[in-house]
């Protein structure tokens, strides 16, 4: 064997690496393949379950009935997503940018309890933060109306932003000066349990959300004159950011753009536009190189 065939095979195993690295990578980030959307339909099934575990092992009766059963259930599932979260850090090709990265932090979330239950019992409970792995896993829905609302949703909350800050700013303001006032009226009265600003501020939330616990209420005249205009005022609370986002909505839907399953390799943006051949954050081709100028067909 002479020199050119030892410098050779180095590069034909990097070449080999490359290519599972990549396959693994369309099938674990992407939904356009049929491998990559049978991956993204049993990972969704498997955090289902997952999640179900979790809650059927906090029922006393269920857990003493079936505690093994349970326990092996979540040990066989927490594996599975263990070796996912591995095969994810070993095909992207910035690693450190993966973990840190939202969802590289809930992939890692959604593992960490089981294991920190050997030393702590109660934190398996946590283990129910997979569910936050379904926003990724939505992505398989995209020729269907759920990705385009949850896009406009998006898209809305954005362009609604300064007035959804001034809309809390204000009922914050609200809620501490009828808190303060109803103490002011409250505080005399021996029945009376506001004791306190915090307790009245407390009450004044409950009331303007509508909830109404009716662990303090008002027991003057007065005071239940007041929360009367409160919950009133708890109406619009209702009301006002349901026209804000109606509104938006309405003015963004025609306007807002066709989106695919293509995720960045360098970056890991994942959204784009149909027929998108790089990326819109960093430039970098969607696709494999050699095939960059290739527009996948949905």
């Amino acid at each position: 064997m002479n020199i050119e065939d030892d410098l050779m095979f180095p590069e034909m195993e990097k070449s080999q690496t490359n290519r599972l690295k990549e396959k693994i990578f369309e099938t674990i980030f992407e939904a356009d393949t049929f491998y990559g959307k049978l991956f993204d339909i049993v990972l969704l099934i498997s955090i289902l379950v997952s999640v179900a575990l979790v809650m059927l092992e906090s029922v006393a009766s269920i857990n003493a009935q079936y505690h093994h059963i349970l326990v092996v259930c979540e040990w066989i599932i927490t594996v599975l997503f263990t070796l996912e979260y591995a095969l994810r850090v070993y095909c992207v090709r910035k690693p450190l940018k993966y973990i840190f990265s939202f969802y590289g932090i809930v992939d890692l979330l959604s593992v960490l309890p089981t294991y920190l239950g050997i030393i702590y019992p109660s934190t398996k409970y946590l283990s129910s933060i997979r569910i936050l792995r379904l926003l990724r896993i939505f992505r398989i829905f995209r020729l269907t109306k759920f990705m385009r609302g949850g896009n406009l949703i998006l898209i809305a909350l954005r362009r609604s932003r300064s007035e959804i800050v001034v809309f809390l700013s204000f009922v914050t303001l609200i809620v501490v000066v009828i808190g303060s006032l109803i103490y002011v009226i409250e505080s005399d009265h021996p029945e009376s349990p506001m004791k306190s600003i915090p307790t009245s501020i407390y009450w004044a939330v409950v009331t303007v959300t509508t909830v109404g616990f009716g662990d303090i209420t008002p027991v003057t005249g007065m005071g239940r004159f007041l929360a009367s205009i409160l919950m009133l005022i708890g109406y619009g609370v209702i009301l006002v950011p349901t026209i804000i986002a109606t509104e938006t909505i309405r003015g963004t839907r025609l306007r807002e753009p066709g989106k695919n399953t293509q995720v960045c390799r360098h970056c890991y943006d994942e959204n784009h536009m149909d027929g998108a051949l790089f990326c819109k954050s960093c430039g970098h081709s969607l696709h494999r190189e050699g095939d960059s100028f290739k527009v996948r067909k949905e």
